[in-house]
């Protein structure tokens, strides 16, 4: 059975913690620490309970003086950063918690605690407080010799960063995160591009006529810059838009049938729904992006939709033969339920064939 993020968070890693506590400051109390970390309540606690756990009860063990506290937790930062990346995450929680009303020693704070692992939950708060003064910093940041602290600067305002709370303002109007993207979309590191794309990628779903002007102005600049809006356009690849489908080279190709298309009538809950088709043209089929969509059968009777990719590239023969399957092994992202469902073909965002299937249980 795989291991619990929240299990990162144990007696081995909380000892560790308290030694070089210790070692910065000699009158922490070690064994209260750990045996109120460890309470009754600790079981039931998932990752971020645990984490925002740990770093109120520091509080409690640390100088009341919270620039004192931060120099000891910088230091104990700087013998640990390098073994814990997810559980280091406590330090940067301090600081959102405690550290609002400091904001230099906040910001300061965040910088060191984002390398090799990251602050991008932490800032958003300050952002919310000090909007202006925290996007002149991040601004700051994406001039950084290191690559996590330019992470930050994008990661840290994007508008839908996945597990933290949405910024309804940059969501409503991207601009400010729009004048950092710009400082970093050329960014040698593959990391902080990542970050980039992701960030395009939440306006899109807000504000998808920005990001297609966003794209037609930054498109074939450069290998990497393509690659960040390829990544950043995904969710209106997948959504079937026409005009970011062109932009690509997807478009609408009439010449192409879809030939010998099988499909299973029935499957069994736990085996693999398999289907295959022949994609045939009078002339080259030219460049593709082809997918596939089931329709869900949910609990209250209606339908949701969840597309894959099965493959995109350039085809130069007139026709092309695909094999796939899909796993109905329960999981727990998603809850199967008996009844009919529906499979769909898609190539350049158009849909060429629907069959239904029956799903069984076991």
């Amino acid at each position: 059975m795989a291991k619990l993020l929240k299990d990162l968070y144990n007696e081995n890693y909380i000892n560790i913690l308290s030694n070089n506590i210790i070692n910065n400051y000699s009158s922490f109390d070690k064994n209260n620490f750990i045996s109120s970390i460890f309470n009754n309540k600790w079981q039931n606690k998932e990752l971020k309970q645990r984490m925002r756990h740990i770093s109120t009860t520091l509080y409690d063990f640390l100088p009341s003086d919270y620039e004192k506290s931060i120099f000891i937790l910088k230091n104990t930062f700087l013998k640990m950063n390098n073994q814990y990346a997810l559980e280091n995450m406590i330090f940067q929680d301090f600081v959102e918690v405690y550290g609002l009303e400091d904001f230099k020693i906040s910001m300061d704070a965040l910088e060191s605690f984002t390398i090799n692992s990251s602050s991008e939950f932490a800032i958003r708060q300050f952002i919310l407080k000090y909007p202006n003064e925290t996007i002149k910093q991040m601004k700051l940041w994406t001039k950084s010799k290191n690559e996590h602290i330019r992470r930050l600067a994008s990661e840290g305002c994007r508008s839908r960063l996945p597990w933290a709370i949405a910024l309804v303002k940059y969501k409503e109007n991207p601009k400010e995160i729009l004048e950092i993207l710009d400082l970093l979309k050329d960014d040698e590191s593959l990391y902080v591009r990542k970050s980039v794309a992701n960030s395009l990628n939440d306006i899109s779903k807000d504000n998808p006529q920005i990001l297609k002007y966003i794209a037609k102005k930054w498109i074939g600049v450069n290998k990497n810059r393509d690659w960040i809006l390829k990544h950043g356009c995904r969710t209106l690849l997948k959504n079937g838009n026409t005009q970011v489908l062109e932009l690509f080279g997807f478009t609408k190709n009439n010449n192409i049938n879809i030939d010998n298309f099988m499909l299973n009538k029935q499957v069994k809950l736990g085996d693999n729904l398999e289907f295959s088709f022949t994609l045939k043209s009078h002339e080259s089929l030219g460049k593709l992006r082809i997918e596939y969509a089931i329709e869900f059968l949910r609990q209250n009777n209606k339908y949701s939709t969840k597309k894959f990719k099965i493959s995109e590239g350039i085809y130069n023969q007139n026709n092309k033969t695909i094999t796939k399957k899909y796993s109905f092994k329960p999981i727990s992202t998603r809850k199967y339920y008996k009844g009919i469902h529906k499979l769909s073909i898609f190539i350049n965002g158009v849909m060429l064939v629907e069959k239904e299937f029956l799903l069984l249980s076991i």
